[in-house]
């Protein structure tokens, strides 16, 4: 059948009050046209034509040069918004699909079943619409004896057209040849002063071209975007979708409504996950893993049979059998092997943690290797920047590190060796030596007594 599909994505959005292209506003993890664009791959169609105009070079910067682009100049309407596309469709076979990139819960299977009908019925125009009891700014279907005769736009209906309840749903299947032509016919002689792509289907009702119908099942996977309040009602849907989905899958979600996942997270099975956790986009958790409460993990992939709780994780891979937290921080570039402990208060950034290895509290580990079995004890730093240049740490196998170290970039600790508590360490640390960086203690004999009675006789 080779479909191609058509994406408006041309309007300048003033209701967003943004300097961001509307369809790049955020949902659920993605720009709303990137939702569209996967229910367009989704239902089978591999060439995508975007249509833009406001703020367009943001669109195509964002998008890349997989898709191709065409531009409305003027904001004149839909149908003056798909005439732009004819020359880039020249040689098209197939279906031409047309919905906008402001609907991003719509779902390809929706789009499929729209594609399957247009061609068993063979019609010439499918359009998708649906039944809503308040129908109250949608463009209303008027039909004739059961076939759809035409689309009245809201502001051209009189009072008895308004009484109809099926809505166009803004998503339509053209023959591209008979397509173009109707479009040669249209004018934008209405309220608006537009050239409606919905004028199209009086011309192919008046030609006799075979047209047809899918009602949506379900009428929210039509809603549009126009305004942040209608981003945030939209991105509950989806976040609704997501955790249903996860759930159903064999991940125990506490409390789905507290629960924040993007889409294109992938959970194992048995995985539990606690209220307020934000899984974000690019993320993966492996199975068995316990991950919050008050927990957020950003483009990360975690292991099996990992906890993580009341913690921030960003860019970072964990092994299996990773405990994090409480209040850890995983900065980008973290590798964390299998068996490791990181523990409450520790940031770790661009370093990589040997397996078993443990940093239970109060830690800063920077542009570090640690390797197999260390312990790094409580209060240590790792001084990797000279106010110039980050510097690297790298520290042995079963090395122990004692409390309150700080380790004084470049530096090495040997394999199995010891800082003692306290140190500053600025040399190599030989593997198998003990290292004592700090001065000698002394004691003054009486000192705090004869403090005591200068005083009160002060006094």
């Amino acid at each position: 059948m080779n479909p191609v599909a058509i994406i408006l994505a041309a309007g300048k959005g003033t209701r967003m009050k943004s300097e961001t292209a509307k369809v790049l506003h955020r949902v659920a993890g993605r720009p709303m046209i990137e939702h569209v664009i996967a229910a367009v791959r989704q239902a089978g169609v591999a060439k995508i034509v975007i249509v833009v105009g406001h703020q367009g070079e943001e669109v195509c910067r964002y998008l890349g040069d997989e898709y191709t682009y065409v531009w409305q100049r003027e904001q004149l309407g839909t149908g003056h918004a798909v005439m732009q596309t004819e020359k880039e469709l020249m040689g098209s076979s197939g279906p031409v699909l047309i919905l906008c990139g402001d609907t991003p819960l719509l779902r390809g299977e929706t789009l499929r079943e729209l594609l399957t009908v247009h061609q068993r019925e063979g019609n010439d125009l499918t359009l998708l619409t649906a039944w809503l009891d308040d129908p109250t700014g949608y463009g209303r279907i008027v039909r004739r004896e059961g076939q759809v005769e035409a689309i009245i736009e809201e502001k051209d209906a009189d009072a008895e057209t308004k009484k109809i309840k099926e809505i166009n749903a803004g998503v339509y299947c053209f023959d591209r040849e008979k397509l173009f032509a109707a479009l040669k016919e249209i004018s934008p002689a209405n309220a608006q002063g537009e050239y409606y792509l919905t004028d199209t289907l009086q011309i192919f009702a008046r030609r006799g071209w075979k047209r047809g119908a899918v009602q949506v099942a379900d009428p929210v996977e039509i809603t549009g975007v126009n305004d942040r309040v209608q981003l945030a009602r939209v991105g509950a849907i989806l976040r609704e979708r997501i955790n249903t989905e996860l759930m159903l899958s064999g991940v125990t979600i506490i409390d789905p409504a507290t629960t924040y996942i993007e889409a294109g997270v992938k959970v194992g099975r048995d995985t539990i996950i606690y209220p307020q956790t934000y899984l974000e986009a690019g993320t993966e958790i492996g199975e068995r893993c316990v991950i919050g409460p008050f927990t957020r993990i950003a483009q990360s992939v975690v292991g099996n049979d990992c906890t993580i709780l009341a913690s921030f994780v960003v860019e970072s891979k964990i092994g299996n059998g990773v405990n994090v937290g409480p209040y850890a921080y995983l900065r980008p570039g973290t590798e964390v092997a299998d068996g490791v402990r990181i523990g409450d208060f520790v940031e770790i950034k661009k370093s990589r943690i040997g397996t078993g290895s443990k940093v239970p509290h109060l830690s800063y580990i920077g542009d570090t290797t640690i390797g197999v079995g260390v312990n790094i004890g409580a209060g240590t730093i790792t001084c990797n920047y000279d106010g110039v240049n980050k510097w690297p740490t790298i520290i042995g196998d079963g090395a122990f590190i004692g409390s309150n170290t700080n380790l004084v970039a470049p530096v090495e600790v040997g394999e199995g060796a010891v800082v003692a508590a306290g140190s500053t360490i600025t040399k190599k640390v030989p593997p198998g030596a003990l290292a004592v960086a700090r001065e000698r203690q002394y004691n003054i004999a009486n000192w705090a007594l004869r403090r005591k009675t200068k005083k009160e006789k002060e006094e």
